[in-house]
């Protein structure tokens, strides 16, 4: 019998639950249940399979996760040579993140949510993980925290879709109201000058001053679930807002607020970064399979980590990109620098 050979694997990394597709030749079996692929030796049951085209979950059980392992393929007793794929290694658990998770440039901790239930209050409403991977309260007494986002001071602020205020957290691990009256303000995010953007999902895009007044900066579609903000390196401030369409866009709004359709085609798109070369990855699905989709300046599309219930994402100062889904973060060692807008 003829040995199994991986030709390739879409896309190489993934935290757990995701699918992978593994292209590949040779690979005979008689009985579904014979086709075998192993993540770092631990097997994983396929979705989908044939002779050249399977469709796998990554594990949850895998004992190195966080480093580069090797994908095999086995059936009636032969084995493929492995190919290399990078796991996420999970750095916390039971939380509710409905956006980005933030990065501090000054400490290495990264930031999230426990955002509940519309209305809900729950003991503790951002968590912080240190960089040695130790989960830690925060912040509490916010209702439906939801965006995060580091000015170019150090300060931190969350947005509250529950009642349209953007808090700020003082240095004694308080949240200070900053701005009021904002709609169901969801999305946060700050320009190369400084400047705060909030979205409100039912319609507006804020500009929020030094003393917390906003102004209507840009109107769009209203979002089913949230707008996600994130500024590129060409100046833009590009959005993402679900609706009930499986073919949702991203637009883009220039610094006059003219607004202009930058990609289409994705499903409930949500959190979203750059890097320093212009990429932008975004959490969403893309014909079929759900993950973190990287979309090039040219607006050409590719999956580039796998996994489901993503809601968002950010960069740290290691080249590791940093995956909320609902209910945990995790770190991929992806090796990408990200963009910082100041």
């Amino acid at each position: 019998m003829a040995q199994p050979v991986i030709e390739s694997i879409v896309p190489g990394a993934g935290v757990e639950g995701g699918e992978v597709i593994v292209t590949c030749k040779d690979f005979v079996f008689s009985a579904y249940d014979q086709a075998c692929v192993r993540f770092g030796g631990v097997d994983a049951r396929p979705v989908g399979a044939s002779s050249n085209r399977i469709i796998a979950p990554v594990p949850a059980n895998l004992l190195e996760n966080g480093n580069e392992i090797y994908v095999t393929l086995e059936s009636e007793g032969s084995v493929s040579e492995g190919l290399p794929f990078i796991v996420g290694h999970k750095l916390a658990e039971n939380l509710h993140p409905v956006a980005n998770p933030a990065y501090d440039r000054d400490n290495g901790a990264i930031y999230t949510t426990l955002s509940g239930s519309r209305g809900q209050k729950v003991p503790v409403s951002v968590y912080k993980i240190t960089p040695d991977g130790e989960s830690e309260p925060f912040l509490t007494d916010m209702i439906n925290p939801s965006g995060l986002a580091f000015s170019p001071s150090g300060e931190m602020f969350i947005t509250s879709r529950y009642d349209g205020t953007v808090y700020r957290a003082t240095p004694f691990k308080e949240a200070e109201e900053f701005a009021r009256n904002l709609g169901i303000a969801t999305g946060i995010a700050f320009d190369s000058e400084g400047r705060m953007f909030v979205g409100d999902r039912s319609g507006t895009i804020f500009l929020v001053n030094e003393i917390g007044e906003g102004t209507p900066f840009a109107t769009l579609e209203p979002s089913m679930a949230a707008y996600h903000l994130a500024f590129g390196p060409d100046g833009y401030l590009y959005v993402a807002g679900p609706t009930l369409s499986s073919f949702d866009s991203i637009v883009r709004i220039s610094a006059d607020g003219e607004v202009t359709r930058f990609f289409s085609g994705l499903g409930r798109p949500q959190g979203l970064a750059f890097d320093r070369e212009g990429n932008l990855y975004i959490a969403a699905s893309r014909r079929g399979h759900r993950g973190i989709v990287k979309i090039t300046p040219d607006a050409e599309a590719e999956m580039a980590v796998a996994g489901v219930g993503i809601v968002g994402l950010c960069f740290d100062d290691q080249g590791n990109m940093i995956v909320a889904t609902s209910r945990e973060i995790f770190r991929v060692q992806l090796g990408i620098e990200g963009y910082w807008p100041f």
